[in-house]
C-alpha cells in the first residue's frame, strides 16, 4: 500500500510540475490532490522518492522535481494516448485538407504539431526504401534518352533519366510499360528492379534489355537512397523564449545534425510500444545536444487502423495499435521538448497527426509534388 500511494505521489509531483515548472512541496500537494494522508505523510513518501532517485530536491529549502527516472516511470504508466477531441480532430483536418501534395501536405503538419504542442515539431517524407511502386511511365525524351516517371505508394514522385542505343518503338514501348506496371505494382523497389531484369530475358522484349538495365538500376538506387528523405520542421525559434542560452545552443546543434535526429526518431517510431507512440526522455536519446530535452515520435503509414484520429474519426478511437502497421511505418512525425513538457498532450498530438498523415497517404497517395 505504502509504495502504491508513493507512485500517486509521484504521479502527482510530476503533473503539478509539469504544470507550474516550480519545486512541488509537500504542503501544495496535500491541497491539489486528494491523497488521503497528512502532508508530513506525503513528505516522508517525496524523500523516499528522492532515495529511490525519482524526485530530486534543486535547493535545501525548496520542494522537489522529477528526474529522468521519475518521467519515464510517469510517462510509462500512460498506458492510452487519450483520442483528441473531435472539434480539434476536425481542426487538424480543416488545416491540412487545403494541401496540394504531399510535400505541402508534411510541411504545414510540422507548423501544426509545433503550433499545438508549442514545441519543435518534426515531419519526414517517406522512406523510398519502403515504398512501393504504384505507378511508372516511361516517355521518349531524346534519341538515346528516356524519362521514367514512378510514383510510389506512399506519394513520392521521382523521375530518372534512361540511357538507351536507340528509340524503342512506341508500340513495344508502350506494351512494355504496362506490363512493368502490370508486374511492379505493390512490389518493393528492390522486388520491382528483379521482376524488370527477368522481364528483358523475355522473347518480345530482348530488344530492350538496355532499357530494362537501366530502370531496374534506378529502381534500385530509389531503393538505396535514403538521402533522398526530406526532413519538415517548425517551431524552433520558440525554444529561444523557453531555454537559456547555455541550454539552447548544444539544442540548435542537435537539430541541425538532421542525419543523427533521423535516425533517432525512426528507430522509437518502430519501437513504439501498444499505443503507438514512442518517447525518449533526456540521456535516453543517447545525444549530448537533447540531454536536457525529450522526444515523442509516432510512426506513419501502412496501418489498417491507425486513421481513428485521422479525417472523418469518430469520437472516442482505440488507443491500440499505432502508426506502425505489420509492414512498420514509412517515416514518422514527432515533437521535441523540455523534459518537463505535458506528455499525455504531447503524444496524443504526434499521434493524432501521424494518424491523418497514414489517412491521407493511404487516401490521396497519388497527389504528386511538382
Amino acid at each position: 500500500m505504502t509504495q502504491s500511494r508513493r507512485m500517486l505521489v509521484l504521479r502527482a509531483v510530476v503533473e503539478d510540475y509539469i504544470r507550474s515548472q516550480e519545486p512541488i512541496g509537500s504542503s501544495a500537494l496535500t491541497k491539489t490532490h486528494d491523497l488521503g494522508v497528512s502532508s508530513a505523510t506525503v513528505r516522508n513518501d517525496m524523500a523516499a522518492l528522492e532515495d529511490e532517485g525519482y524526485l530530486i530536491q534543486p535547493h535545501t529549502s525548496a520542494g522537489r522535481i522529477p528526474t529522468e527516472k521519475g518521467y519515464r516511470y510517469f510517462v510509462d504508466r500512460l498506458a492510452t494516448v487519450v483520442p483528441l477531441s473531435q472539434a480539434q480532430r476536425r481542426g487538424i483536418g480543416t488545416f491540412l485538407d487545403g494541401s496540394v501534395n504531399l510535400q505541402d501536405t508534411l510541411q504545414r503538419a510540422a507548423r501544426l504539431l509545433s503550433q499545438i504542442t508549442g514545441q519543435v515539431a518534426v515531419v519526414a517524407s517517406p522512406a523510398l526504401s519502403k515504398a512501393t511502386v504504384r505507378h511508372v511511365e516511361i516517355v521518349t525524351v531524346g534519341v538515346n534518352a528516356l524519362l521514367a516517371v514512378v510514383i510510389t505508394d506512399t506519394g513520392r514522385v521521382v523521375q530518372h533519366l534512361l540511357h538507351v542505343a536507340g528509340p524503342p518503338g512506341q508500340d513495344l514501348l508502350a506494351r512494355f510499360t504496362r506490363s512493368v506496371n502490370a508486374e511492379c505494382a505493390s512490389a518493393s523497389l528492390s522486388a520491382s528492379a528483379e521482376t524488370v531484369r527477368a522481364m528483358a530475358s523475355r522473347p518480345d522484349y530482348r530488344s530492350l534489355r538496355t532499357l530494362a538495365d537501366s530502370l531496374a538500376t534506378a529502381f534500385e538506387s530509389m531503393a538505396d537512397d535514403e538521402s533522398a528523405r526530406e526532413l519538415y520542421m517548425a517551431g524552433a525559434s520558440k525554444l529561444a523564449h523557453q531555454r537559456t542560452l547555455a541550454d539552447v545552443a548544444p539544442l540548435f546543434d542537435a537539430l541541425e545534425e538532421q542525419v543523427v535526429l533521423m535516425k533517432l526518431m525512426s528507430a522509437l517510431s518502430e519501437e513504439a510500444p501498444s499505443n503507438g507512440v514512442g518517447v525518449a526522455i533526456g540521456s535516453e536519446t543517447h545525444t549530448p545536444g537533447l540531454l536536457h530535452a525529450s522526444v515523442v515520435t509516432s510512426g506513419y503509414g501502412r496501418s489498417p487502423d491507425s486513421a481513428a484520429d485521422g479525417p472523418g474519426a469518430q469520437s472516442g478511437g482505440s488507443a491500440g495499435a499505432g502508426a506502425s502497421g505489420s509492414d512498420g511505418p514509412v517515416a514518422f512525425v514527432g515533437s521535441i521538448g523540455p523534459t518537463h513538457m505535458d506528455y499525455a498532450a504531447t503524444m496524443a498530438a504526434v499521434r493524432a497527426v501521424a494518424r491523418y498523415l497514414t489517412a491521407f497517404i493511404a487516401q490521396d497517395g497519388g497527389d504528386e509534388p511538382d
